[in-house]
């Protein structure tokens, strides 16, 4: 093993802070109050210390966004707060997509004259949507620090796509745009690598895909790939017969019917290695699929949704085909349920460009760019985002710690929601609140709340995740491997990957191996064996307990076994690094072998995000937890449906505000 200067560990760009990503001590919350943001992991030098998007190291959520709310978990209580004397016609709790998209329909409801605040914890807007920016030799870099797709915008209901509309995205110019891109590592001859790593296989040995071959659900391995991996023969026998095109029916003896719920309440793994008899061995290509949806691997994911995604072994059950667009419009209806869309499309930053939109939208002065090309180079000015002229303010890493009606919530006229910022605890009155935060914490902050609709709100444990952002020099390695991306799955990150070819505006993608470019590595934090639930409690506590320097010392060790070969040095060839931590990830989307079947299959009024969302006096409820689905067009849904519920009470004051129960 390389020691730390052969890694790069020691060079000048690198610098630790003493918090280095790891939880703060905090002290009782209304007294000594950290302030927010102050905190800050420690990574490699960024271009502009003061701009977010600049930032490197540990980002996400960064140190100062959430130990006061786990204090707050944990059964602290927060002091007095400074009242600041300012009234608002909507508080939003949260500046993610959904908390932007609520403030940008309320507008659009009542008129651009409505006052509304919107309070984000961490020291930049957009949620999950979050910008990693880099300036390197001269090349400016953009890379998506969270939400990456306009997943399936075919589908998008009308709400959904009047932000799309209202915000003059273009999803057909951009696509024109990066035709060329589209084709960019195929045409340069790079191919998925597969990583086989010596403390499972005995030796590090790469193979790569074969020329035709675009994973497991499109055209299948073949004989010459299985026969340069390092499997038994029985696992390459097992391969070949679960790839054949004609399939046995490993369920015979049951209907249709049987068959479905069998797969629902039978996991991937267990179908594969008991009902198929596939080889333990082989089960290594398949042991990331549900982590991209589930943020959990095959053994927590039902072999329905394996059928459903087009995975191999299935054709033989005669289950016939899921009908494109089954449960298209309910909401939650892309995890787990149908196939996916025809297509997904991101830009070079992800979703962090509608977020930019939107609060350009809402903020005019915060930045004179308009369009999605403007997007690409803009710079926001964050000391516009929260001045006392704007109708509606942004104030950053304000932690919202709690929110009460002033008097009872079927009559009350306003409400005080009070925060953390500075190092103080702040108050502001409001006529409505908007709960845009992540659902789980919302009882933690609204103790008022009925007892069912706090069990129902913390019942959705958020998948962690972890998007590592690398930037090298030069690209010649992946080059001389002919590999653009690799499949590790039992390694520290489990895929390592060249960013997607895309340009946008003054950003442009590189277009040969000798220019900068970023690399994505994904890590989905879990414990396999146990329930999905507690899969994600176990992996979001090793996640918040693994500093900055660990992941930066694994992900340059990963690196260098994966790339060493072509010739790269880590010490030589990374320019920096960004690690975009969410312990908090994924809305938590149901699944059938943990979860009632018709909560996943059907539009059930007893699932918990439906019970959950319901609103409460002068406070509504959205975010995408509350449509229990991770992807865009649900935040955008939750969004306009909680301000609905807003419009409609202000508009008929005299219907009862307070749900039942």
């Amino acid at each position: 093993m390389l020691d730390d200067d052969a890694l790069g560990m020691n060079a000048r760009i690198s610098r630790r802070d003493f918090v280095n990503g790891v939880a703060v001590a905090v002290g009782a919350l209304g007294a000594g109050v950290p302030a927010l943001g102050a905190a800050r992991a420690g990574g490699l030098i960024p271009q502009d210390e003061t701009y977010p998007p600049s930032r490197t190291g540990m980002r996400g959520s960064h140190p100062g966004s959430f130990e006061m709310a786990h204090a707050l978990r944990d059964g602290q209580k927060p002091g007095d707060a400074q009242d600041t004397g300012e009234t608002y016609d909507l508080v939003i709790v949260g500046g993610g997509l959904s908390g932007l998209a609520a403030a940008h329909f309320y507008r659009k409801a009542v008129g651009p004259q409505a006052r509304i605040l919107i309070l984000d914890n961490h020291d930049d807007f957009g949620g999950h949507a979050k910008r990693n920016e880099y300036v390197v030799d001269g090349k400016s870099i953009v890379i998506n620090g969270g939400t990456l797709n306009i997943e399936s915008p075919e589908r998008y209901n009308k709400w959904a796509q009047a932000i799309l509309d209202d915000l003059g995205i273009d999803l057909e110019r951009y696509k024109v745009t990066n035709g060329a891109n589209s084709r960019l590592y195929a045409g340069l001859g790079l191919r998925r690598g597969y990583f086989f790593e010596k403390e499972r296989w005995g030796k590090d040995q790469l193979v790569v895909a074969d020329p035709a071959q675009r994973g497991m659900r499109g055209p299948r391995f073949g004989a010459d790939f299985l026969a340069r991996t390092p499997l038994s023969p029985k696992a390459r026998a097992d391969m070949v017969r679960l790839l054949a095109p004609d399939q046995p029916d490993y369920l015979a003896g049951m209907d249709v019917t049987a068959k479905k719920a069998f797969l629902a309440g039978t996991s991937l793994q267990d179908y594969y290695t008991k009902t198929v008899g596939l080889d333990a061995q082989a089960m290594w290509f398949f042991m990331t699929m549900g982590r991209a949806s589930f943020c959990v691997g095959a053994d927590a994911t039902p072999a329905l949704f394996g059928w459903v995604q087009g995975y191999p072994g299935f054709s033989g059950l005669g289950l016939g085909e899921v009908p494109d667009g089954l449960f298209a419009d309910l909401h939650g209806g892309h995890h787990g349920r149908q196939r996916e869309g025809k297509e997904s499309i991101h830009f070079p930053d992800g979703n962090a460009t509608l977020a930019r939109l939107l609060v350009a939208a809402l903020v005019p002065g915060a930045t004179p760019a308009r369009t999605q090309e403007d997007m690409a180079t803009a710079r926001i000015d964050y000391a516009a985002l929260d001045r006392p002229a704007n109708p509606v303010r942004i104030r950053l890493s304000s932690l919202v710690l709690n929110v009460s009606h002033d008097g009872d919530a079927a009559s009350a006229s306003s409400a005080t929601v009070r925060y953390g910022k500075d190092g103080k605890l702040q108050s502001v009155r409001a006529k409505a609140v908007l709960l845009a935060c992540w659902n789980e914490v919302i009882p933690h902050i609204m103790p008022e709340l009925p007892a069912a609709q706090k069990e129902a709100l913390r019942y959705g444990t958020k998948g962690p995740l972890v998007y590592t952002n690398v930037v090298l020099r030069n690209w010649r390695a992946f080059h001389k491997l002919g590999v653009s991306n690799f499949y590790c799955p039992t390694m520290f990150h489990d895929t390592v990957a060249l960013t997607e070819a895309a340009s946008l505006g003054g950003v442009t993608h590189a277009q040969g191996p000798d220019e900068p470019i970023a690399l994505h590595l994904t890590q989905f934090p879990a414990e396999p064996g146990l329930p999905r639930r507690d899969q994600h409690k176990v992996g979001r506590a090793r996640l918040l307990a693994t500093s900055f320097e660990t992941f930066e010392r694994e992900t340059r060790q990963q690196l260098l076994r994966l790339l060493g070969p072509g010739g790269f040095d880590p010490a030589r060839d990374i320019a920096a690094i960004t690690v975009n931590r969410w312990p908090h990830g994924y809305s938590y989307t149901y699944n059938s072998l943990t979860d009632p079947v018709e909560w996943v299959y059907a539009q059930s009024p007893t699932r918990p995000c439906v019970i959950g969302r319901q609103p409460h006096g002068l406070v509504a409820i959205a975010n995408a937890d509350a449509a229990a689905s991770p992807h865009t067009d649900a935040a955008f849904e939750e969004a306009h449906r909680a301000v609905s519920e807003i419009v409609e009470r202000q508009t008929f004051p005299f219907v009862p505000r307070v749900q039942p129960g």
